[in-house]
């Protein structure tokens, strides 16, 4: 049997400028919780110019296109496993855009465990390096939508009006979690 990315390749090829759905996309994959991460293969491992609403205003969240089927060259992957860990490692398991803490649910779709990908500050397509300064960690979600966008870090004055607004339920929760990080010693 053929694999979800080799279904998924098969299909763009043979429905090249047809606007596909990501319902479509995930049955053609054979419900896997990852057909997204087989389509991001296809475009940065293999080359194929797969579109979505990131790249062309036409397109709606969730709809992808193939207008080309000859693939470009992708980027080599050059970021070793030992800068991998360290940017982990130092990023503390957390995604630096939301939050998500590795192997727990994540807070946007409860359903799925968080993990964690490297994604550039600068991204390659914009002359970034593979240097460990210019990578983060970044969740599945997270990665999917950063399309080379750069959120600057909240300032603690922004993180604690945020914490000021919650209710006294989450105020404690976020108190929990830090004792949880920062144990007293």
């Amino acid at each position: 049997m053929a694999s979800a990315r080799d279904r998924l390749r098969s299909h763009f090829l043979a429905n090249i400028g047809k606007v596909m759905d990501q319902k479509e996309l995930r049955e053609i994959a054979g419900d896997i919780t990852e057909w997204a991460r087989r389509i991001r293969e296809l475009r940065n491992e293999e080359g194929y110019q797969i579109l979505t609403h990131n790249d062309i205003d036409e397109l709606k969240p969730g709809q992808y296109l193939l207008r080309n089927p000859i693939p470009i060259p992708a980027f080599e992957r050059t970021i070793s496993k030992e800068t991998r860990a360290f940017v982990i490692d130092r990023n503390g398991f957390t995604c630096q855009m939301c939050g998500a803490v590795a192997g727990e649910p994540h807070p946007y779709d409860p359903q799925r465990k968080t993990r964690l990908h490297i994604g550039h500050i600068v991204d390659k397509s914009h002359g970034g390096s593979d240097e460990a300064t210019n990578l983060r960690a970044l969740c599945s979600v997270c990665n999917e939508g950063a399309a080379n966008l750069t959120l600057d870090r909240p300032t603690a004055i922004k993180l604690l009006t945020q914490v000021r607004r919650a209710n006294r339920k989450e105020q404690v929760e976020v108190l929990q979690w830090l004792k949880r990080k920062y144990p007293e010693d």
